[in-house]
C-alpha cells in the first residue's frame, strides 16, 4: 500500500538534491531503506519543504516500522500538495497501520476521489476496509477496482476472500478459478487463496498444474504458497504419504524465513505463570466486563466454530480476532517502561480497572446495544490472567481440540502473520502447545467460575448438550438457532470462513490417515506430557 516513485515537483531543487532524491527513490525500490533515509536527510537539509523528499521519507519510515515518523513526514508533504492522490494513499496506509483506522480510511477514500480511474488506489482502500472488518464496504470497493482493471489479480483475489467472508463460497471459488485462467505467469497467490477456502476439492489436473509450476523458476515465497496448496491437493486425492512429504518441504522452506526462539517462548510462559500464581488485588467492581466473552485458543482448534455458535445467538455479537487486549497491554508496558508481565505485581486495583474501562471503550461498537460479544484473538490464552484482572465480570471459553489434531492442523496451514511462526517446525509447535496447556491449567485453577473448556470432540459427539453447557456458562438462555450455526449470515474473517458455513462435520480428524508419518509428532507430544502414553 505504498508508492515510491518521484514526481515532477523538483524543478527548484539544487542539482545535488535532485540527484540524492533520485538515488533515494531507487534505493527504496531495492529495499535499501537506510541508504534512502541518508540521501533524503541530505535533500531536506538543502530543501526543508521538499514535498517529494518528505513523501519518500514517509514511505521509508513506514517500511522500517517507524510509523510516527512516517506520518509526520507524509503530513508535511500533504500540506504542500493536499490534492495528491498518492500522498493521501500513503498517509492513509500509515495512519491505518498505526491504528488510527478512521483517519486512515478517510485519506484512502480521498485518494480514490482524486484518482477515480486508478485500480490500485481502489484496491488499497478495499484492502484496508477488509482488514478493519467493514466487509460489505470492502466488497463494493474491490468490485469497483476489478471493474476498472478486470485483470488485476490482487484485487480479484482479495474480492474472492471477501466473498468467502460474506458466506458466498461458490462465488469465491468461481472468482479464483476465473483468475487462474487469466494468469500467464506466477499464480501462486491465487492457487493458495483457493486452497485456503478449505472446501474446494482439487483434481488430478490441478495437481499436474501445481507440479508444473513448482518445476519452474519461482521465488521462494511463491514456492511456499504452491507447496502448501499442493499438499492440500494431494490430500484431496488421498495420497497422504506424498502430501506429508510436500508439506514437510514447504514448512522447512518457510521456517528459513521466520524467527522463532523456543527458549524465549519458555521464558515468556514461565514469567506469566510465576507472576499470576501470586496474589492479585481484589477488583473494585466484580461485574466490570460481564458483556465480554474471551475465546482462548490455538489456531485450528475449532475456535472459529465456537465463535460461530456463540455469534448465532441473538444476544451475542461476534467480534472475531480483535487486537484490543494485546494492544492495551503493550501500551501499558510502554507507559511503565517494563515488558509484560514484569509490571503486573506493581499494578493496583485502580490500574486494572482503568485498563478494563479502556478495553470496553475501545470495543464499544460490539456492545452498543447491550449485547455480549466475543473476543477471539489467538493470543488470548496467554493473557487470561490480565484479562480477568481488567474485566473480572468477563467469561473465558477455552476452545480445545485433540493435541495431535491441533498441532498437525497448524503444521498444514500457511498463516498470514508472524504471530504463528512457531507452526513451521514440529518441535517449535510442541513447545508452544505445552506452554498453552500449562497456562490454561493455571487459569482453570485460579478462575474456576470464569473459565470453561469447550472441547471440539465432545461437541462432535453431542452437539446440543455441549452447546447448552456453553450458553449456560455464558449466562444466556438456550436458543435453537445456535444448533444451526452454519446458517448464520454474520461475516466471518478467519481462514475457516467457508468451513463454518457447513453443518458440523464428524470427519475432520486427519492424523490417522497419515499413519507413521506423524509418529515423531506423537512422540514429542507424549514427551511434553500433553498426549497420553500409548
Amino acid at each position: 500500500m505504498t508508492e515510491s516513485s518521484t514526481s515532477t515537483h523538483t524543478a527548484d531543487l539544487p542539482p545535488a538534491a535532485t540527484q540524492w532524491l533520485r538515488e533515494a527513490s531507487q534505493a527504496l525500490g531495492r529495499n535499501q531503506i537506510d541508504f534512502a533515509i541518508q540521501s533524503l536527510t541530505r535533500v531536506l537539509a538543502l530543501a526543508p519543504e521538499c514535498a517529494d523528499a518528505h513523501r519518500l521519507m514517509g514511505i521509508a519510515f513506514l517500511i522500517s516500522g517507524d510509523r510516527q515518523k512516517s506520518i509526520s513526514h507524509l503530513q508535511r508533504a500533504l500540506a504542500v500538495r493536499p490534492d495528491d492522490s498518492t500522498l493521501n494513499m500513503n498517509l492513509g496506509s500509515a495512519l491505518f497501520e498505526l491504528g488510527d483506522v478512521d483517519a486512515g480510511l478517510a485519506h484512502l477514500q480521498r485518494a480514490c476521489e482524486l484518482a477515480p480511474r486508478s485500480a490500485s488506489t481502489w484496491y488499497n482502500y478495499g484492502k484496508a476496509l477488509q482488514f478493519s472488518a467493514r466487509i460489505e464496504q470492502a466488497h463494493d470497493i474491490l468490485k469497483h477496482a476489478v471493474a476498472i482493471d478486470p485483470g488485476y489479480a490482487k484485487a480479484r483475489n482479495t474480492l474472492a476472500s471477501v466473498l468467502s467472508s460474506l458466506g458466498d463460497t461458490p462465488a469465491a471459488v468461481a472468482m479464483y478459478r476465473d483468475t487462474l485462467k487469466q494468469q500467464q505467469s506466477d499464480s501462486s497467490e491465487t492457487w493458495f487463496g483457493l486452497a485456503n477456502l478449505k472446501t474446494e476439492r482439487f483434481s488430478r489436473e490441478d495437481i499436474a498444474e501445481l507440479q508444473r509450476q513448482l518445476g519452474s523458476d519461482l521465488p521462494d515465497g511463491s514456492r511456499i504458497l504452491l507447496g502448501f496448496t499442493l499438499a492440500k491437493a494431494m490430500e484431496d486425492q488421498a495420497d497422504y504419504a506424498l502430501a506429508f512429504d510436500v508439506l514437510r518441504e514447504a514448512n522447512a522452506l518457510k521456517r528459513r524465513y521466520v524467527h522463532w526462539d523456543r527458549e524465549e517462548e519458555r521464558t515468556r510462559v514461565d514469567a506469566i505463570a510465576n507472576t499470576f500464581s501470586g496474589a492479585m488485588p481484589a477488583p473494585l467492581d466484580a461485574t466490570l466486563g460481564r458483556e465480554v466473552i474471551f475465546v482462548a485458543c490455538l489456531p485450528r482448534s475449532g475456535s472459529t466454530l465456537t465463535e460461530q455458535i456463540l455469534g448465532a445467538h441473538p444476544q451475542i455479537e461476534a467480534a472475531d480476532e480483535i487486537e484490543t487486549l494485546p494492544e492495551i497491554l503493550q501500551e501499558e508496558s510502554r507507559r511503565r517502561g517494563q515488558p509484560f508481565p514484569a509490571w503486573v505485581p506493581s499494578a493496583t486495583a485502580e490500574d486494572w480497572q482503568r485498563l478494563g474501562k479502556d478495553y470496553l471503550a475501545r470495543t464499544r461498537r460490539w456492545h452498543r446495544q447491550g449485547l455480549r460479544f466475543t473476543d477471539k484473538n489467538p493470543s488470548n490464552w496467554a493473557y487470561v490472567g490480565a484479562a480477568l484482572a481488567m474485566l473480572p465480570g468477563a467469561r473465558v471459553v477455552n476452545s480445545r481440540r485433540d493435541p495431535l489434531e491441533t498441532c498437525f492442523a497448524c503444521y498444514r496451514q500457511l498463516f498470514g502473520n508472524s504471530s504463528v511462526d512457531y507452526s513451521y517446525d514440529l518441535d517449535d509447535l510442541v513447545d508452544y502447545y505445552a506452554g498453552y496447556v500449562r497456562l490454561s491449567g493455571l487459569w482453570k485453577q485460579r478462575f474456576p467460575q470464569q473459565c470453561f473448556d469447550f472441547e471440539y470432540e465432545l461437541l462432535q459427539a453431542d452437539a446440543e448438550a455441549q452447546i447448552r453447557r456453553l450458553l449456560d456458562f455464558c449466562e444466556v438462555p438456550f436458543d435453537p438457532v445456535c444448533l444451526d450455526f452454519h446458517q448464520s449470515s454474520r461475516t466471518v474473517l478467519t481462514i475457516s470462513a467457508a468451513q463454518v458455513r457447513q453443518p458440523l462435520r464428524l470427519d475432520t480428524a486427519r492424523s490417522a490417515r497419515y499413519g507413521s508419518k506423524l509418529d515423531p509428532l506423537r512422540a514429542r507430544l507424549r514427551a511434553a506430557g500433553v498426549l497420553p502414553a500409548g
